[in-house]
């Protein structure tokens, strides 16, 4: 499904640590998550791929891991998109992207194969390395073959690794350099690329595939992945191209770009350390300040040329972060909201715990219910869409007194953390997103509260 992915390394963050985050976007506006612990009890032994029906040998030792599956698993099947597990090494997946009729035919699809569905079930829980990530994906895209075409990104405290599938059954990756970000939308996205690199790693039949088969379209020596493994549609250039040049553009400001230039680079060094704020900025925007923007005062035309980065179709944003600054034992975090990226406020939460808050776990398929974080959203969504500059205070408010209410939460328990371990750490981290997760809570039923209260003033049925 259509996402959008950031990528930073430890130098390019304000604190040092790694992130990588996504927005979880769908085909329509409803597809409820839940916030779970993936304990090695719980984990299958067996797997088969609820699309494909593909059966996938797991290995015996699985370690703890968080993921955020779907709440209707027997209707869909679990696609757990994103965690950390318990030796802080965390992945996304995936970024879907586009690919070319010259990488189809001489690489076709596997429909028997895994996919986006599957990879973060049989990957995760088996890996205690970014590049280790890499490489197990690697051998399984091998052993089964994909039928779609996807961007997987992993981390740990020290690297961070952006993964391409290329075809049914080849694939290549990229460290992302430490001082650097990446902007990822639903395209090939790695440009240059050095076979002979450390920071490179791929299938080993990868580059004989290239030049058995005429595929370097540049000519020469050199490989842009991009020109040779991604799409040129002209549909790229209203769906894609524009959420990479606006990311680079809010990380970049003084580089003079075009929303309509397919060479945009990989990686870049941004002008200013990155924050989780910034992260989170860019993946709920809308091209703000921009004719783009679908609330500004662009034309018709320019208000809805270019597909938004936040929008309506959000199901959840995740950034998962691990700090090089703190004890390894709570590391690791897990930055969460749920719907519209544009009207919701993200949280912190540690993920060496057993547990998750109830209004980030128990979202129901079909039932409302304003107790839980993803319903909750939609109903601030619903309300603010139709004035948006009418509610605006009251979502800005929203946004900025939740991240503040997180990093409060994390600055107390990590102080509390330090002198602690084993069960007792544990239970200290759970005590602490109960915490979170109420406070987040209740920052947004204070924000319908308001809007509801502004709004009723400027109902029609009124005498």
């Amino acid at each position: 499904m259509p996402c959008t992915t950031i990528l930073a390394g430890k130098k390019a963050t304000a604190d040092g640590s790694t992130m990588i985050a996504r927005n979880e976007d769908y085909s329509t506006a409803f597809n409820p998550k839940r916030f779970v612990v993936v304990t090695p009890d719980k984990q299958p032994k067996e797997y088969q791929s609820f699309t494909s029906k593909c059966k996938v040998d797991l290995p015996d030792n699985p370690i703890r891991y968080t993921s955020l599956p779907q709440a209707n698993i027997k209707t869909m099947g679990i696609w757990g998109e994103g965690g950390i597990n318990a030796d802080n090494v965390c992945m996304s997946a995936t970024e879907t992207s586009t690919t070319n009729p010259r990488v189809l035919g001489v690489d076709p699809m596997v429909k028997t194969g895994i996919g986006e569905e599957d990879f973060v079930t049989i990957i995760l829980p088996y890996i205690h390395s970014a590049r280790e990530g890499v490489k197990l994906l690697g051998s399984m895209l091998e052993k089964y073959g994909t039928y779609e075409s996807n961007g997987v990104a992993f981390s740990d405290k020290d690297e961070v690794w952006y993964m391409e599938t290329i075809g049914g059954h080849h694939w290549a990756a990229k460290r992302v350099p430490d001082d650097c970000y990446v902007a990822a939308p639903n395209w090939f996205s790695i440009t240059d690329f050095d076979f002979n690199s450390d920071d490179t790693m791929a299938s080993s039949d990868l580059e004989q595939m290239i030049n058995d088969n005429h595929m370097n379209i540049d000519g020469g020596s050199t490989y842009n992945f991009r020109h040779i493994f991604g799409s040129h549609n002209d549909s790229d250039y209203g769906y894609n191209i524009p959420r990479e040049w606006y990311i680079q553009r809010l990380f970049n400001p003084s580089d003079e770009e075009s929303p309509d230039n397919p060479d945009l680079p990989f990686a870049k060094k941004p002008e200013h350390l990155l924050t989780v704020e910034d992260f989170k900025y860019a993946l709920s925007s809308r091209y703000q300040h921009t004719p783009y923007d679908p609330y500004g005062r662009g034309s018709e035309g320019e208000k809805h040329a270019f597909r938004p980065i936040g929008f309506q179709r959000n199901q959840e944003v995740h950034i998962l972060q691990i700090r090089n600054d703190v004890d390894p034992s709570y590391a690791g975090v897990c930055w969460l909201a749920y719907g519209p990226n544009a009207f919701n406020g993200i949280a912190p939460f540690y993920t060496n715990v057993l547990d998750t808050p109830a209004p980030y776990r128990d979202s129901k398929e079909k039932d409302f219910d304003i107790n839980n974080m993803y319903w909750l959203t939609h109903a601030i969504a619903t309300i603010v869409d139709e004035h948006p500059k009418r509610y605006n205070a009251s979502v800005e408010s929203l946004k900025q007194n939740t991240l503040a209410a997180g990093r409060h939460v994390l600055l107390l328990t990590d102080k509390e953390a330090a002198k602690l371990s084993g069960a007792e750490l544990q239970k200290k981290l759970q005590e602490a997103n109960e915490q979170t997760a109420k406070k987040a809570h209740d920052l947004a039923m204070k924000c319908l509260g308001d809007i509801v209260k502004i709004g009723a003033l400027k109902i029609k049925l009124n005498y």
